[in-house]
């Protein structure tokens, strides 16, 4: 189990779409998911849904205490 960050809007859209993403355990429903293992979370959405999540966290750090720019660390960007 990984209890990830997301912006509201997609957690909502996950959770109803995914039978093993549930609301955050223990943390704000509306910004939190669950992971369990299941059939219909694959490896590759799991590496997508953890990016996202970590990139949430790190924006609301202050500058200088970024360890990544969250603009465009792994996304694509040059």
């Amino acid at each position: 189990m990984v209890i990830l960050k997301a912006e509201p809007g997609e957690a909502k859209a996950l959770r109803e779409s995914y039978e093993h993403i549930t609301p955050g355990y223990h943390m704000n429903k509306r910004h939190w998911i669950t992971l369990t293992p299941g059939g219909d979370i694959d490896a590759a959405l799991v590496d997508e849904l953890v990016t996202e999540s970590y990139l949430l966290v790190v924006e609301k750090l202050p500058k200088h205490q970024r360890p990544v720019d969250p603009d465009s660390f792994g996304r694509g960007a040059p």
